[in-house]
C-alpha cells in the first residue's frame, strides 16, 4: 500500500522526485525546505523551488532553520510518516529526526559514492574530470552521506558536459530511482550495501572565489573548470576592450583548442586562448547583465584581438 512521507528538500534539483512521489500515489504529508530568502532586484523573500511546488500540490510546507530544538523534532515525530525523502536538503537531520520514522529516512545523492560526498558533488566531479558519476539511495545515518546504498543509476561525463545539463539528467535519474526504492520498501525492507572503505572524497560547497579562471593551468583544466561552474555560478575572467573599462566575462562553454602562448594570451582571432599547456576556445559567454551569446556574437561587440592578454 502507498507510504506516508515526509519529502525534504530545497533546489530545482529536488522537484522532480516530489512530482514524482506524488504522483505514484504515495502521501506526502509534509514537506520540509530552506526558509524563503530574499531574491530579486527588489530583494524581495522568495521560497524555495520545492517549497512553491509543495502549495502548487497542496501540500503544507515547513520551513524551520533547524531541527535541533526538540519542539522541532516532536513536531516531525507527531507526523507518524513511514518514512523520510530527503534530497538536497541543506540541513544535517539529528539523531531524534533519523529514529522518527517507522522505516528510516532515505538520500538521493548525486554521486558514486563514497566518491563526492557532501554539498556540490555533480560540479566537483566535471571539474575533476571524472567520466561518470550516479544517483544513489542511501539509508541516512548521522555521518555526511555515509549512509549504506540502496539503488545506484550510473550516468557518463562526456568531455564538454557542463553541471547544468549533468544536473538535470540526474535530478531525472534521481525522480525515477527514489520511486523504485519507495516500491519496494512497500513490500518489504530495502536491501542496502554499505560504502566501500576506500575512495572517499568530499564535495565542498563552490565558492565564489574559485569562479575566476586560472589560464596558467593546462587547458584540460581549464575546460573542467569552466563546464564544471557553468552556469552558476559560472567561471570568469576580466578583460578589457579597445577604448572600453574592464568588464566581467562569463565563460559559459569552451573547447579544447590547438596553439600556444604566454597563459591568458588569445592566439588568434576566434577566442582561442593559451594555457600553461596548450589552449582554450571560448563557445559560448556572457558579459554582465546581459544574455548569453555565441563567442561569435560577442566579438562583434566586444573585440578582443589577436596577441591580447586577460
Amino acid at each position: 500500500m502507498p507510504l506516508k512521507l515526509v519529502f525534504m528538500g530545497t533546489p530545482d534539483f529536488s522537484v522532480p522526485a516530489l512530482e514524482a512521489i506524488v504522483a505514484a500515489g504515495h502521501e506526502v504529508v509534509a514537506v520540509y525546505s530552506q526558509p524563503p530568502r530574499p531574491a530579486g532586484r527588489g530583494m524581495a523573500e522568495r521560497p524555495s523551488p520545492v517549497h512553491a511546488k509543495a502549495a502548487a500540490l497542496g501540500i503544507p510546507v515547513r520551513t524551520p532553520r533547524t531541527l535541533k530544538a526538540p519542539e522541532d523534532q516532536a513536531a516531525f515525530a507527531d507526523l507518524g510518516a513511514d518514512a523520510a525523502v530527503v534530497i538536497a536538503y541543506g540541513l544535517l537531520l539529528p539523531r531524534a529526526v533519523l529514529d522518527a520514522t517507522k522505516l528510516g529516512c532515505f538520500n538521493v545523492h548525486a554521486s558514486e559514492l563514497p566518491r563526492w560526498r557532501g554539498a556540490a558533488p555533480i560540479q566537483r566531479a566535471i571539474m575533476a574530470g571524472d567520466e561518470r558519476t550516479a544517483v544513489m539511495v542511501m539509508r541516512m545515518e548521522e555521518g555526511l552521506d555515509t549512509g549504506p546504498v540502496a539503488l545506484t543509476d550510473l550516468v557518463p561525463i562526456t568531455p564538454n558536459t557542463t553541471a547544468g545539463e549533468l544536473h538535470d539528467t540526474l535530478s531525472e535519474h534521481g525522480a525515477r530511482l527514489i520511486v523504485e526504492a519507495l516500491a519496494k520498501l512497500e513490500h518489504g525492507p530495502l536491501e542496502t550495501v554499505p560504502q566501500p572503505a576506500d575512495g572517499i572524497t568530499y564535495a565542498a560547497k563552490i565558492d565564489k572565489k574559485e569562479s575566476q579562471i586560472d589560464f596558467a593551468k593546462p587547458a584540460r583544466e581549464v575546460h573542467n573548470h569552466i563546464r564544471g561552474l557553468s552556469p552558476f555560478p559560472g567561471a570568469w575572467f576580466e578583460a578589457t576592450p579597445q577604448g572600453g573599462k574592464p568588464e566581467r566575462i562569463k565563460v559559459l562553454r569552451s573547447e579544447i583548442a590547438k596553439g600556444q602562448g604566454a597563459p591568458g594570451e588569445l592566439i588568434d582571432n576566434k577566442l582561442a586562448i593559451a594555457c600553461g599547456e596548450g589552449a582554450i576556445r571560448l563557445v559560448e559567454v556572457q558579459r554582465a547583465g546581459k544574455r548569453a551569446m555565441s563567442a561569435e556574437e560577442f566579438q562583434r561587440g566586444f573585440a578582443l584581438p589577436r596577441g591580447t592578454r586577460i
